[in-house]
């Protein structure tokens, strides 16, 4: 099945709303399809989010465009990444960063994105077993942090793994609701912007979702 027409109609939509054209190049480059399951192959270039097992999903398109675009990344970026799923938003962010380091707490997920990552020659990502503790404090401080799950408040332990000025990007609310949001980390302050509202699965971990809550 021949998906680049799909891929292009995708593209042309995510120019309405995204105007980073790296990001766009990103995302022509790194096939989605890839990363979904065989039974949503066919569905790989859809404007939404598919299962990609374990009650997880790879995310909207959208979002991983804005997401990424909000982090606003540079050749030597060190990315945090929190939640690796199904390696999609990781790929994106590899294409644009210096060195990406993501964790993810499903061993299975995080086994089967980095043998898709490898076999696409993905030299610059680092993938780890979460722990209850949020983020990768060993290789901190870091110039952006991206989750793609969502947290009921920012959580203070991923703004002390930013440098000053680094961006932190990622869904704030309840476990059904949440908004999309941008923190950029100050000497003395955060500056809050709000992005979109957004629906991901909940953060688990110390600072943010217990799993049986």
């Amino acid at each position: 099945m021949d998906l680049s027409k799909s891929k292009d109609d995708l593209l042309r939509k995510l120019r309405r709303e995204i105007d980073d054209e790296c990001v766009l190049d990103a995302m022509r480059r790194v096939p989605r399809d890839l990363f979904v399951t065989a039974v949503n192959y066919a569905y790989s270039y859809d404007d939404r989010p598919l299962p990609i097992g374990e009650g997880q999903t790879i995310s909207q398109p959208f979002i991983v465009a804005l997401m990424t675009q909000a982090l606003r990344l540079e050749e030597t970026s060190k990315v945090l990444e929190l939640g690796t799923g199904s390696g999609y938003q990781t790929a994106i962010l590899a294409e644009l960063a210096g060195q990406v380091v993501s964790v993810e707490r499903l061993p299975n997920l995080a086994m089967s994105a980095k043998v898709i990552l490898d076999n696409l020659g993905y030299t610059k990502v680092s993938i780890h077993i979460a722990s209850d503790a949020l983020g990768w404090p060993d290789y901190a401080p870091y110039d952006a942090i991206l989750v793609t799950a969502a947290a009921p408040k920012v959580p203070q332990t991923l703004i002390d793994q930013l440098k000053i000025g680094g961006r932190l990007v990622i869904p704030v609310g309840s476990r059904w609701e949440q908004n999309l949001v941008q923190v950029i980390k100050h000497e003395d302050e955060r500056e809050v912007s709000y992005l979109t509202a957004c629906r991901f699965v909940p953060l688990i971990g110390e600072d943010a979702w217990d799993e049986e809550s």
